[in-house]
């Protein structure tokens, strides 16, 4: 039986290993990452689905590669375009004060849920709130910035990379179709829940970042 997430809508295990699969899939193509493909497409296999068989392609697709196209790629589409940036609070606030308070916001709901931060990495950075999201089987910080999420994915599928179907895939897994184009995705940001900024802890903006959780708990096969 699937855990509850924050939008009310039961996530299972199915969920559970897209998220975590495109978690990894989305963060930096070291020797690290390429080593963990074969049990990341295994998991995939497993659980099945239109999502699951997506993130397989792009698991073969990713495995033919050279190791330093693979990375010459990623550091090509992410690390030098805002406009495919995977950090999630950029899309909401840009460069812009209002951005600090989104991130404490986010640190403050880790530590709500029992998470330490122990990386040097954002909150908001997209491999981090899936894996958050996996673990906790709460989708709510997803469905706040599904806005983000779908300016990504169109971005991405813009460029033609193929991470535009990880993105596209992580989508699939939240309740309600997918903007069809940029328009639609802005008015979907228009429409978004209202943002709280009342109660919020000032010493959250002090906890060290969050950093990724183990894989393997959550992408090995069921005993």
């Amino acid at each position: 039986m699937g855990r509850v997430s924050g939008n009310g809508a039961p996530i299972g295990r199915r969920e559970q290993v897209v998220l975590r699969a495109a978690a990894h899939l989305l963060d930096y193509p070291d020797a690290a990452w390429r080593e963990r493909l074969p049990l990341v497409r295994s998991a995939l296999a497993a659980v099945g689905g239109g999502a699951a068989r997506t993130l397989v392609t792009f698991v073969d697709q990713a495995s033919a590669m050279p190791a330093a196209e693979a990375t010459a790629h990623y550091v090509e589409v992410f690390d030098f375009k805002n406009r495919h940036s995977l950090y999630l609070t950029w899309w909401l606030d840009g460069d812009t004060r209002r951005r600090g308070m989104s991130l404490v916001e986010l640190k403050a709901a880790f530590r709500e849920a029992g998470f330490e931060f122990v990386e040097a990495e954002l909150p908001d950075y997209l491999p981090v709130v899936l894996e958050f999201s996996a673990v906790s089987g709460d989708l709510g910080l997803l469905v706040r910035h599904r806005p983000g999420l779908e300016l990504l994915r169109l971005a991405l599928a813009e460029h033609g990379t193929a991470y535009a179907a990880v993105v596209e895939a992580v989508c699939s897994t939240l309740p309600g179709a997918s903007p069809k184009d940029r328009a639609a995705a802005r008015a979907l940001a228009a429409a978004g829940p209202p943002r709280e900024t009342v109660g919020l802890d000032p010493d959250t903006a002090a906890l060290r970042p969050y950093g990724h959780l183990d894989l393997l708990p959550v992408l090995a096969p069921d005993r």
